[in-house]
């Protein structure tokens, strides 16, 4: 059994490459792995644009509770 490893792994050809490894493009597989990398893309670019505007919201609500002046006459307590 060894043996037979031993000697499959120096053999030329591709025994059991994916698409991804033997640069088949038009393969089934490939596509679906292409379809996968952009809906990670798209899923990781969506939560770092909520996170940019949740700090945005965070940063504008800031700016404005001081940039309002305080009463006049503040009620005494």
């Amino acid at each position: 059994m060894a043996l037979l490893l031993f000697a499959l792994s120096f053999s030329p050809t591709s025994l059991l490459a994916c698409a991804a490894c033997t640069g088949r493009t038009d393969s089934p597989l490939a596509v679906a792995m292409n379809w996968g990398i952009f809906t990670l893309l798209g899923v990781v670019l969506t939560v770092l644009s909520g996170v940019l505007v949740f700090f945005v919201h965070v940063i504008r609500k800031e700016e404005k509770a001081t940039s309002e002046t305080p009463p006049e006459n503040p009620p005494k307590t």
